[in-house]
């Protein structure tokens, strides 16, 4: 039998993995959940199952006030925090630090809000200072409300959302505070009571491991003065039916999403049953041993974080520059000869200065364990070897032995 050699055969036969900022991995715990028949949605069941929904996901979010669940994705929560608040004309201010920040300030513009834009770049965290120039220079109370993001997936930015609030606060300014935590809910701390936070959003195919297809809105009690005032309000992204729903597809505009929220409750069992603190926890551990293989690979001089700050990053993705061209061809190794797909690189800077040629992601969030992280990691270091890329050795073994020293007891 002749030896393989070179391009002469291929590896990846087996399940592949996507390391992906989202979707993220679906458990087959959620699958199973999702594999079953229509069910009766004016009783029963669904309707028993739909109310622990809404409860457990304000337990994870810290919040006392409401949930609401949209058939849609992230950019529907945008529209749908954005037009219950705010009437045309009004001014918010966006503290912005990637492509997805940006993108929700655009979401306004559209709807005919003001927006007054404060850009801290794509590789470090929203300056608080900055923040409460801003806010102490609007005497007039002008800005209605705060925007920003608490992980940016575009670039891994990981912003404080606690200072955020205590910036305003140190103001006295009455703006709400409106947070996206799309990428980084469910695998990051989030105390929306307790960070003064006044709506906040995710989407279910991150942290909360559910196929894409629904956006969540979480409210407290301080919107509700603005919602009256708000003239940009339409009857599907409506609150108060949502809230108030006289009957159960009320809640959702019409026919609700049945398996994904079937999926979206065996998913939440899954987290509850871990542990939140645990499950911050290890998003934490496996995001620091994927730093961890990054600077062993950033000696080889072509591969460097796009943040350089640890305390500025995300826990949930990992942004990564490299010489020119190398992301794409090293992309395009993993996925076509280990079955590991890369997130692709979203352009940074307005000048193209960093292409999607040069920039990747790595995503680690959600259902992840041990063996497919250091799998995935070893996959990409097996694919610098591949395409020649010298003094590239080490990462694994930096990232193993981090995990044996989180995990030694």
């Amino acid at each position: 039998m002749a030896k393989p050699n070179g391009n002469s055969v291929r590896l990846a036969a087996g399940r592949g993995h996507h390391a992906l900022p989202g979707p993220s991995v679906v458990p087959d715990r959620v699958l199973r959940a999702m594999h079953r028949a229509a069910p009766n949605i004016y009783e029963g069941e669904l309707l028993e199952v739909s109310d622990t929904v809404y409860a457990d996901l304000n337990t994870i979010a810290g919040n006392s006030g409401h949930a609401l669940i949209y058939i849609g994705n992230g950019h529907a929560t945008w529209e749908a925090a954005l037009v219950n608040t705010l009437s045309k004309g009004d001014t918010i201010l966006s503290l912005q630090t990637g492509r997805f920040g940006a993108g929700w300030a655009q979401t306004a513009k559209s709807l005919g809000i003001n927006v007054e834009v404060i850009d801290f770049g794509t590789d470090q965290s929203v300056q608080v200072e900055r923040v409460e120039a801003a806010l102490r220079g609007d005497t007039e109370h002008s800005i209605k409300a705060v925007i920003t993001v608490q992980t940016e997936t575009s670039s891994s930015v990981s912003n404080n959302i606690p200072s955020i609030r205590s910036a305003m606060t140190a103001c006295s300014h009455p703006a709400l505070l409106m947070v996206d935590s799309i990428a980084s809910f469910g695998c990051e701390p989030f105390k929306m009571d307790a960070w003064g936070v006044d709506i906040l959003l995710t989407g279910c195919q991150k942290g909360l491991m559910t196929p894409p297809g629904l956006g969540i809105v979480f409210i407290g009690d301080g919107v509700w003065p603005l919602y009256e005032e708000a003239n940009l309000n339409t009857p599907y992204w409506d609150w108060k039916s949502r809230v108030y729903p006289e009957y159960f597809a009320a809640r959702f505009s019409g026919t609700p999403p049945t398996h994904h929220l079937f999926g979206l409750r065996e998913a939440l069992d899954m987290l509850l049953e871990e542990g939140m603190e645990n499950v911050w926890q290890r998003h934490r551990v496996q995001a620091t041993a994927v730093w961890a293989a990054l600077d062993c690979w950033a000696n080889s001089g072509c591969l460097a974080f796009n943040v350089p700050n640890a305390e500025d990053r995300s826990w949930v993705v990992t942004c990564v520059k490299t010489e020119s061209g190398l992301a794409s061809r090293l992309r395009a190794w993993c996925e076509s000869e280990t079955g590991l797909t890369l997130g692709i690189g979203l352009n940074l800077e307005p000048n193209g200065a960093k292409t999607t040629d040069d920039l990747f992601r790595i995503g680690h969030m959600g259902h992840l364990d041990p063996h497919a992280l250091l799998g995935m990691l070893a996959c990409i270091e097996t694919g610098l070897h591949a395409l020649g890329i010298k003094n590239s050795e080490g990462g694994v073994d930096a990232a193993m032995k981090y995990i044996a020293t989180a995990t030694r007891t």
